[in-house]
């Protein structure tokens, strides 16, 4: 009997690149399938690669059956907030009816398991200081309401058929693979530690430092940073979670605490040895002043620990990509 195996999609980019890694090393059967839109084929470095848009009906229906897949790991998607609100019918396009076709098909083809890249964008402005995954969703842009439209079209599907999922929602993923194979290349990607590493290393002029008199302890912004290695052992716990019958559930990827914007630049210097050039300009609208995850049920549901939660190990692995990138 053929093996089963795992379809993921948008595996040709950042986050999915480093899970497909993460599964290839241990012996899973994948197919990636992925249009190359943002996506580098040299980031693949497992299974069977597939050029195609997940919104193509015949092509991923033929994908689930021929291999077949028992589970899936959905990443494709656009994911650039200011591109949403500038565009948004790219986003609801891409995003959320390019799903809807996914989930069709595997319904159809009587997939097991989704695995649904999601985004703390679904929350929107948070009044609490940590983010539970009960903290009311108020997404303010399209990119965090394509998502979670796409939540919710999971949930009924699960709900109606015997489709078991999880849903993690995204803080602020950072960092490349350790090892120096694969990384962060998104083209004009807007993640602080990214665009950082590109200033420390000539790649752009300057960075912007959004806001200075946010009510924190120094002025600026506080984030949950989250290793890519780390969130990708997460999409493999998840799996194993799924796989043992676990039930459909929706949880925060993050550390459970945060840095500031400046504690990041600060980690930049040091770790690059000289000082970045910084513009500091004023408040972005919607810039929430803290965003923390609450972390306590991904760590009781799928037993997940963190390896890498160390904003210096972060700076360094997303300066080591910088210095010499591969794609």
């Amino acid at each position: 009997m053929q093996k089963k195996a795992v379809l993921v999609t948008g595996g040709a980019g950042y986050i999915g690149s480093h899970v497909v890694k993460q599964l290839g090393e241990r012996g899973e059967r994948l197919v990636v399938l992925d249009n190359l839109g943002t996506g580098f084929r040299e980031a693949v470095l497992y299974g069977d690669f597939i050029a195609g848009d997940t919104g193509d009906p015949v092509l991923v229906a033929n994908i689930l059956r021929d291999y077949p897949i028992e589970s899936v790991l959905h990443f494709a998607a656009h994911t650039i907030v200011p591109e949403s609100v500038s565009d948004p019918l790219k986003y609801y396009g891409n995003n959320t009816c390019q799903t809807l076709n996914l989930l069709r098909c595997c319904r159809d083809a009587g997939v097991q398991h989704l695995i649904f890249s999601s985004t703390a964008a679904v929350y929107g402005i948070a009044g609490s200081e940590f983010i539970t995954e009960t903290t009311p969703t108020a997404p303010i842009n399209p990119y965090g309401s394509s998502k979670l439209m796409s939540e919710w079209m999971l949930r009924d599907l699960s709900a109606a058929t015997g489709l078991r999922h999880v849903a993690l929602r995204y803080f602020n993923v950072a960092g490349s693979d350790p090892e120096g194979r694969i990384g962060q290349s998104t083209r004009k990607a807007t993640l602080l530690i990214k665009v950082a590493a590109e200033v420390a290393v000539g790649k752009r002029d300057k960075l912007l430092l959004f806001g200075t008199d946010y009510p924190t302890p120094d002025g600026t912004c506080i984030r949950d940073y989250i290793h890519v290695s780390d969130l990708a052992d997460a999409h493999v716990k998840a799996l194993e979670y799924l796989r043992q019958g676990g039930d459909s559930i929706t949880l925060n990827c993050g550390y459970g605490h945060g840095y500031s914007v400046r504690a990041v630049i600060d980690a930049i210097n040091r770790i690059h040895g000289s000082p970045i050039r910084v513009e500091e300009v004023p408040r972005r609208a919607g810039d929430p002043p803290q965003l923390v995850a609450a972390v306590s049920a991904i760590h009781e549901c799928l037993g997940w620990q963190a390896r890498h939660d160390d904003l210096d190990f972060i700076v360094k692995t997303s300066l080591a990509w910088e210095h010499n990138p591969r794609y």
